[in-house]
C-alpha cells in the first residue's frame, strides 16, 4: 500500500502519516521524486484502513498494489515519469543520448571524448571513475584523480556527469562530484549499495544485471526508491545467453516490458550488449525504434589505445552517422533530441577538492 500526498503536502503532513502508521505496528518509507512525494506502507493493511488515510492532510490517494515493487509500480502512478539530470530531462518524450569514455584515462582524452559526444547530440556525459573489472589486473579507473577530471571537463562543454558508484563508502564522495549516480551490471543487487544511493539526493541510473529478470531489476529499484529516491533511471545492458557473436545479448523486449510495468524511464546500452563497433549504431537504432527513452554510448578518440572496452568505443568516423541518428529517428517515434544543459556550476564539480585537473 501506497500514500500519495499532494504537491503542496507539507513535511508535518508526511510525518503525520509516518506516525499514524508507526503507532499502528506499520512501517512507512518515505519517497521524493521531483513533482511528487509518496509514503510506502509495510504492515497490517486492515490496520491501516482503520486509519481512515484518505481523509488526512496532503494526501491524494491510498493505492493498494498488489505487485512486489510498489514505488516503482506503474499501479500508483499510471504516468510515465521524466527524471532530470542538471537540467536534462529522461523520459517519454525525449530520446536522450548520454555519451563519452567508459574510462576516465587523462584530461586531455575525456576532455576530446566529451566534445565528441556532443557533436553526435549528447546531452549527458558518461564517464568511468572507478572501473570494476572481471580480472584485478585489468585498469580499475584513477578514482578521485578521475572524478575531478570529469568536473572540469563537465564545466568545460557544460555536459552534466554520469558516472559509476561502486560502493557505499564512495557515494558522498561520487555525489559531490556527479549529477546521476550508475550503479552498474555488477551491483543490481549489491542491496547494501542500493540503499545507499537511495539516501544520496542524486538521480540514479541502474543497470540491470547480466543474469536478472526484469522483475529482478525491478526489485532493485525499489530498493533504491523505498530509502528516499524515485529519480531512477533503468538501463538495459545486454543479458548473457548462449550466444558468442556479441559481448551480451542485447534484450529489446525488456525496453517496452519495463515500461509497461513502471512509470520509470528505460534506456539501452548498445555498447555493452554488443560489445563492437560496428554493432552500436544499429542497435542504437533499434533502441530508438522499440520506444527507449535514450541510450548510453562509449567514445574513445583513440579505440586502440583504450585502456577498457575500446573494441566498443565509437570514433570520429562514427561520429557523422550517430549524430544523423539521433537527429532524424526521434522524431519520427514522437520524440525529441534534449539539448546539452547548461553548465551547473553546484553540478558535477565538487567544491575546492575539485578545482584541479589532473593529465
Amino acid at each position: 500500500m501506497v500514500v500519495v500526498m499532494a504537491p503542496e503536502a507539507t513535511q508535518e503532513d508526511v510525518n503525520a502519516i509516518v506516525q499514524l502508521v508507526q503507532a499502528a505496528g506499520g512501517e512507512a518509507f518515505v519517497s521524493r521524486g521531483v513533482s511528487r512525494t509518496i509514503v510506502g506502507l509495510v504492515g497490517d493493511v486492515d490496520e491501516f484502513g482503520a486509519l481512515n488515510l484518505r481523509s488526512r492532510a496532503g494526501v491524494v490517494d491510498v493505492v493498494r498494489i498488489s505487485v512486489p515493487y510498489k514505488l516503482v509500480s506503474r499501479e500508483h502512478h499510471r504516468n510515465r515519469s521524466v527524471i532530470r539530470v542538471g537540467g536534462v530531462p529522461i523520459g517519454p518524450d525525449t530520446m536522450t543520448v548520454i555519451a563519452g569514455p567508459c574510462a576516465v584515462e587523462t584530461a586531455e582524452q575525456t576532455l576530446t571524448a566529451a566534445r565528441m559526444a556532443k557533436a553526435a547530440g549528447a546531452s549527458l556525459l558518461r564517464g568511468g571513475a572507478f572501473k570494476p573489472r572481471t580480472s584485478p589486473y585489468a585498469y580499475q579507473g584513477l578514482g578521485e584523480a578521475g572524478l575531478k577530471i570529469l568536473a572540469e571537463v563537465s564545466a568545460e562543454t557544460g555536459l552534466p556527469v554520469v558516472t559509476e558508484v561502486i560502493d557505499p563508502a564512495s557515494v558522498e564522495l561520487v555525489a559531490s562530484y556527479a549529477d546521476m549516480l550508475q550503479v552498474g551490471t555488477r551491483n543490481m543487487q549489491n542491496f547494501a549499495l542500493l540503499q545507499a544511493v537511495g539516501s544520496a539526493a542524486k538521480p540514479v541510473l541502474l543497470k540491470r544485471g547480466m543474469s536478472a529478470t526484469v522483475e529482478e531489476w525491478l526489485m532493485a529499484a525499489e530498493y533504491i526508491a523505498q530509502r528516499g529516491n524515485l529519480d531512477i533511471v533503468l538501463c538495459e545492458r545486454g543479458i548473457r545467453t548462449f550466444e558468442t557473436g556479441t559481448r551480451n545479448t542485447l534484450d529489446i523486449s525488456a525496453v517496452p516490458v519495463a515500461q509497461r510495468l513502471s512509470h520509470l524511464p528505460v534506456i539501452v546500452d548498445p555498447s555493452h550488449s554488443g560489445g563492437r563497433r560496428d554493432l552500436v549504431v544499429p542497435l542504437t537504432r533499434a533502441a530508438i525504434a522499440v520506444g527507449a527513452d535514450g541510450v548510453i554510448i562509449d567514445i574513445h578518440p583513440e579505440p586502440k589505445l583504450a585502456l577498457c572496452d575500446g573494441d566498443q568505443a565509437l570514433v570520429d568516423s562514427d561520429i557523422r552517422e550517430l549524430a544523423s541518428v539521433a537527429a532524424h529517428l526521434p522524431p519520427l517515434v514522437g520524440r525529441t533530441l534534449p539539448p546539452p544543459g547548461p553548465a551547473q556550476p553546484g553540478a558535477g564539480a565538487a567544491p575546492a577538492r575539485a578545482a584541479t585537473a589532473v593529465s
